[in-house]
Parts: structure tokens; C-alpha cells; sequence
């Protein structure tokens, strides 16, 4: 099947209309653009909210399911960890005088020092720099330039793809060796066996703790353990590690270690949640719209 325009007009003058009607379509389209930048922007606000610092924030509990190894909690105010409380029972760690567990507390001491969630300030950094560019695209950039609102677009869909990907995390499997936590957000100071890393993952809480042991000592016997831990599994009352870092060394804090015990909780964040399911639809209007563009300006992406 085919179009054609009667009565018959001469093909240069058709070539005219064709362009005509084409910068009329991208003239329309422009404007109704301006209509999605401010819902992109509304959007954007919303997640903004969400990750503010609002007392008295989100209490997240950080627990294991099946057994005694962990219990206790943790609260997020905006991007930051500014209360913890957890009692941790692991054979490797030995308890806190006088209670059946090791008592692990975040400090509450120096209220500016608190625990920051770098992947939460990204987070934020992008929505922030999001904002910023839908506000140049609507005031102080030439909105009527399609060249001018195609790469707009573009740098607006990125920044969320990549705040979206950031409260997704990542298998950064050695970062809790590469950036340890300060002993000194602890009340006491974690000890130098310990290692606890916070991260998010799929918009919730992940929390990572594993004793240590320095390959010095653990070279002092051949199973990688002293006489004591040795007589405890020969006995039948402790076991050889059995976790996915059982085999491998790492450099915690400019010394070479070993996992003996690794422990893993997670707790899904609402808040965070939302803002993860925010970001998922503000990215997939921005692709729209980028793609409508696109056509009417020819152009590929």
C-alpha cells in the first residue's frame, strides 16, 4: 500500500512540505518535553525526600533468621548510620566481659561523627546534579533547540541509570578490605579481628562481619589454627571454615589475614525501596522520551 498526494505536486515542492511538517511535529514535541522535565522533576523531588535526613529516621533490624550469631539493630538518618546496637556470637570472637555475647555499638559520643553510606551520597550527588540539569533544560538553555534538549536528555537519563545502579550495589568483593571501617565509630573501638562493612544492595541493608586472623599466627599449625581452636575441633565442638573466603588471604589494614568466620544479614529499607523503584520509572520516561526525539530528528542514538 501506498501514500500518495493529489492533486500531483512537483517533487522539490514535496520535499518542502515534508520538512515543513517534520519541523512542525519537532516544534510540538519540544513543548510537550517541557511537560515531561516537570514531571521528571517532581519525581526527582520525591526521591530527594525520601533520602533526607528526617529524624528519627529508619530503624532497620539486623538479625540473623536461624540462629543466636546476630541480633540487634541499626537506624539511617538520610545517608548516614547514626545509631547501632547489635550482640554478635561467633566462636572466633570472644564475648564482652560479662555477657554471654561480643556487644558491638556504634558511638554516640560525637554526633558528627557518625557512619556515611558513600553509596547513599552518591545517590543523592546524582539526583542533585538530575535536578540540575532538568532546571538548565527548562530556564536557562534554549528549549526550543532540539540538538540542545537531545543532549540534555541524555546526560538526565545517565545520571539516574546511574543512581539507580548505585542503590543496586555491586560485587565489590574486596572492598571491606580495601576500605575498612574506623575502629573509632565503635564504642569500644572495634577490635583489630573484627571486620564489620555496611553497604546497600539492592536498596537494603547488607551487613558483612568476619573475624580475622593474621597469617603469622595461623602459620603456626598446619590447619591454620592454634591449639586451642585445633582441640576444639577435634573434639567436635568447633568446625574448620566452611564460608566462599575460606581459601584466600586479604591485606586488612597493611597486614595479611585470613576470614575465619563470615556472617551476612540483610535488611530490606522501605524508604530506600521506593526511591529504587522511583529512579526505575523516571529512567524509563527519560528513555522515552530520548527515543521520541530521536525519530522525529532522524537521528540515531
Amino acid at each position: 500500500m501506498s501514500t500518495s498526494v493529489w492533486p500531483p505536486i512537483a517533487p522539490d515542492q514535496l520535499v518542502k512540505e515534508e520538512a515543513a511538517s517534520q519541523a512542525r511535529e519537532l516544534e510540538w514535541l519540544l513543548q510537550s518535553l517541557q511537560e515531561t522535565l516537570a514531571s521528571l522533576k517532581e519525581g526527582l523531588e520525591e526521591c530527594i525526600a525520601l533520602l533526607a535526613p528526617r529524624e528519627p529516621g529508619s530503624t532497620l533490624v539486623m538479625s540473623t533468621m536461624r540462629s543466636d550469631a546476630l541480633k540487634g539493630f541499626v537506624t539511617r538518618v538520610g545517608t548516614r548510620i547514626v545509631r547501632g546496637d547489635m550482640q554478635v556470637r561467633l566462636n572466633s570472637l570472644p564475648p564482652t566481659r560479662g555477657l554471654p555475647a561480643y556487644k558491638l555499638s556504634l558511638s554516640t559520643s560525637d554526633p558528627s561523627n557518625t557512619l556515611a553510606m558513600d553509596q547513599l551520597v552518591e545517590v543523592r550527588n546524582l539526583i542533585n546534579q538530575s535536578l540540575d540539569i532538568v532546571d538548565v533544560s527548562t530556564w536557562t538553555g534554549d528549549a526550543k533547540d532540539a540538538n540542545f534538549i537531545s543532549g540534555q536528555l541524555r546526560l538526565l537519563f545517565d545520571n539516574i541509570q546511574e543512581a539507580s545502579q548505585a542503590l543496586k550495589g555491586d560485587d565489590s568483593a574486596n572492598d571491606w578490605a580495601e576500605n575498612p571501617m574506623d575502629p573509632n565509630l565503635f564504642d569500644p573501638p572495634l577490635p583489630h579481628i573484627l571486620s564489620f562493612h555496611l553497604s546497600i544492595r539492592e536498596a537494603a541493608l547488607q551487613l558483612h562481619l568476619r573475624t580475622l586472623e593474621p597469617i603469622e599466627e595461623a602459620s603456626t599449625s598446619l590447619s591454620g589454627f592454634d591449639f586451642r581452636s585445633r582441640l576444639a575441633v577435634a573434639i567436635g565442638a568447633s568446625k574448620t571454615p566452611t564460608h566462599d573466603e575460606a581459601n584466600e588471604t586479604f591485606i586488612y589494614r597493611g597486614q595479611e589475614v585470613r576470614v575465619r568466620e563470615k556472617l551476612r544479614v540483610e535488611s530490606q529499607d522501605p524508604s530506600l525501596m521506593s526511591v529504587m523503584a522511583k529512579l526505575a520509572a523516571l529512567e524509563h520516561t527519560a528513555a522515552l522520551a530520548r527515543k521520541a526525539l530521536n525519530i522525529v530528528m532522524d537521528k540515531d542514538d
